[in-house]
């Protein structure tokens, strides 16, 4: 079996991301770039007995009930103890938003917002409360572009 030389590799990849570059532009390929990033980021989950590695790419969303956070992910659901403020300091730069006064979400797992509903891309529906709803919607409509 014959391997390609390192000068045929790199005339391949350089074509391949100049061939993306005019197709899709700088911003494109930022959007791309932070989306493989935001695809390798890990949530730790910590709680007294248990620490789970969850990726945040797969978070829909969570929600608070008496310090009691609940964890809605592609493969299951998870507790911790803890406030929403931390959680939302820690998970805002991957495009998580508050929607109520007990829940933040992952604007990328929004499907549509009607009135006060947030519909997720797995069906789930979510309350988003007037106090931030014109905030949820307008980083909704720009995480989009």
């Amino acid at each position: 079996m014959t391997y390609p030389s390192k000068p045929q590799i790199d005339t391949k990849l350089n074509d391949t991301i100049t061939n993306f570059l005019a197709q899709y532009g700088t911003s494109g390929l930022k959007q791309a770039l932070q989306l493989y990033i935001n695809a390798q980021q890990e949530y730790i989950c910590r709680t007294r007995t248990s620490t789970s590695r969850i990726n945040i790419s797969d978070i829909y969303y969570m929600e608070i009930r008496e310090h009691q956070i609940t964890i809605y992910t592609q493969h299951g659901t998870y507790h911790k103890y803890g406030t929403l403020s931390n959680e939302l300091k820690s998970l805002s730069p991957y495009g998580f938003i508050k929607c109520a006064q007990n829940c933040i979400v992952s604007l990328n797992k929004i499907r549509t917002i009607n009135c006060t509903d947030i519909i997720l891309i797995n069906g789930t529906k979510v309350h988003m409360s007037k106090r931030y709803a014109l905030t949820t919607i307008t980083a909704f409509s720009g995480s989009k572009k």
